[in-house]
């Protein structure tokens, strides 16, 4: 998690919500992780009519003006990192986590 460029905070969770691993801005941030929980029961509750019953998200992205929040779920955890925003790629293009 160390490695990802503009990495300036992560955080690996149990499905329910305890931090397993933390780094940087999101150190032990367990305000946060409560945060990313609550938001992916929300997602899980959205329209089942409009998204299948079985079908969850792969991946949710956060953005503000000078950072966003990647957020996925792998293998039973749920992993977070918080990247600041190149000024070169905020005209609109995208970088996979």
């Amino acid at each position: 998690m160390e490695k990802i460029p503009d990495q300036i905070g992560y955080l690996v969770l149990t499905e329910d919500g305890a931090v397993l691993e933390s780094g940087g801005e999101l150190e032990n941030d367990e305000r946060v992780a409560t945060i990313i929980t609550d938001l992916i029961t929300l997602s899980n509750k959205v329209d089942p009519l409009a998204f299948g019953p079985n079908e969850q998200f792969k991946k949710i992205s956060i953005t503000y003006d000078d950072h966003w929040f990647a957020i996925c779920l792998s293998n039973k955890k749920i992993y977070v990192v918080k990247r600041s925003i190149n000024p070169h790629l905020a005209e609109g293009n995208t970088v996979n986590v």
